[in-house]
């Protein structure tokens, strides 16, 4: 089987789509009763602050339940998030967003979006092909076109006394990173952030709607693995449709879904995770002069803002029946993973719902615990260092200028959404 040959046709254009073979339930949205029987982390009050839910939870019901999305379990406790994260024989990972369907156990060990998506031994495997591109030494030669693209952006801004810091500063920096990457127009820049919403924030649309958006990315990534391989460059798209593993070159639905994950977590996470660190230091005034004043000390500060304002909640699926922990859990109930919560556990972190910027200790769990740990993670942390850098060098003096227009995502990555800033 050549290259060609394995993209010649759509791979979803199969009578045993998985899509059409999981479990669908009712959609229910509405106000929350009780966050420890009716959870539902898309509702507006927990886009707009989670914490205090989360807390609360971690006190009276620290596994809380709810019957929306078909079943699942919010875990609020470090302890109990990194037990599931590490725990592959009880918890799949063949869905990672939990929404109102559930793909079949077909889809197991590779899943939609490999390696996020894939159970042992597969993972292993998949997640070793992307290693290469995303160690500390191939991210750094990604460092001066970031450092330059964020100089760029805010000479954009100059001579304007409000600017939206999310959408026309954060928003982009991972975009024209992760295009750059995957060797993607960077002007395609607006229908990355379609596919971001539709991917994370449409959890609650009928189902057959929210397939008939994520066919759109597919049919994106589609159309530049084809150009590809009319044009082959040295980026990741070629990479993956060269690549083998265990011998063979990866099946037409692997590339795509490798594709799709580095697109929307590489774009999403980032972009929430700079504009909650601007959001934090523009209301703020003492850890942003203190930033200014010491710029040595932002790859320190940087982690302290991962820990408070972690962007991503993953999820699992349970395998089996089980009794764990003083809950009864079924099979394919979901299980939200909170690293949010796990990271403001007062029993794992000092002063856990305090910012402090000079802490020397700080083993969070931002980018995850497990064996899919973010294989980003590098990436993420020298475009939010570059991010900060470059901001605070440029314009030292911000404020918010409406703390009540400041709005938040919903879903599993939280960051902000419209942010205002006041500039000097």
């Amino acid at each position: 089987m050549t290259v060609d040959d394995r993209f010649t046709r759509d791979f979803r254009d199969t009578q045993d789509d998985p899509r059409l073979l999981g479990t669908r339930n009712e959609v229910v949205t509405g106000p929350v009763a009780d966050w420890a029987t009716d959870f539902s982390h898309t509702e507006p009050e927990w886009a707009a602050d989670p914490y205090p839910i989360q807390d609360d939870l971690r006190r009276r019901c620290p596994i809380a339940h709810t019957e929306r999305f078909g079943g699942a379990w919010l875990p609020t406790r470090y302890e109990d998030v990194a037990a599931i994260a590490y725990d592959t024989e009880r918890f799949s990972s063949r869905a990672i967003v939990v929404s109102n369907y559930r793909p079949p156990l077909s889809l197991a060990p590779v899943g939609v979006v490999p390696p996020i998506s894939s159970d042992p031994p597969f993972h292993h495997d998949a997640r070793r092909l992307l290693l290469p591109a995303f160690t500390k030494r191939a991210i750094a030669a990604h460092e001066p076109d970031t450092r330059a693209l964020c100089h760029a952006l805010i000479d954009g801004l100059e001579r304007r006394d409000v600017v939206d810091v999310a959408s026309e500063y954060a928003q982009h920096i991972p975009m024209r990173v992760m295009a750059g990457m995957l060797g993607f127009p960077p002007e395609d820049g607006p229908k990355f952030a379609q596919f971001v919403e539709n991917a994370l924030e449409g959890v609650n649309l009928p189902t057959d709607e929210r397939i008939e958006r994520m066919d759109r990315l597919f049919d994106y990534l589609l159309e530049q693995i084809r150009d590809h391989l009319d044009d082959p460059r040295d980026d990741l798209t070629t990479y993956l449709i060269n690549a083998e593993l265990y011998g063979r070159r990866l099946e037409p639905s692997h590339v795509a879904g490798a594709m799709a994950l580095l697109l929307i977590a590489g774009i999403d996470t980032t972009w929430s995770a700079i504009g909650a660190s601007l959001w934090h230091l523009a209301k703020t005034p003492g850890d942003r002069e203190r930033l200014v004043a010491e710029p040595g000390l932002v790859p320190t500060a940087i982690e302290e803002l991962l820990r408070v304002y972690a962007p991503v909640t993953m999820a699992r699926l349970v395998k089996e029946d089980m009794h764990w922990r003083g809950v009864d859990m079924k099979a394919d109930d979901w299980v939200l993973l909170s690293f949010p919560a796990a990271n403001r556990d007062p029993a794992q972190f000092d002063r856990a719902d305090d910012v402090v910027i000079d802490r020397e200790v700080n083993r969070h769990a931002a980018f995850g615990l497990g064996i899919h740990r973010c294989v980003g993670s590098h990436l993420a942390r020298m475009e939010l260092r570059v991010a900060l850098e470059v901001w605070l060098e440029r314009i030292p003096a911000f404020t918010l200028d409406d703390p009540d227009a400041v709005t938040w995502a919903p879903g599993q990555v939280r960051g902000p959404r419209a942010l205002p800033i006041r500039i000097g």
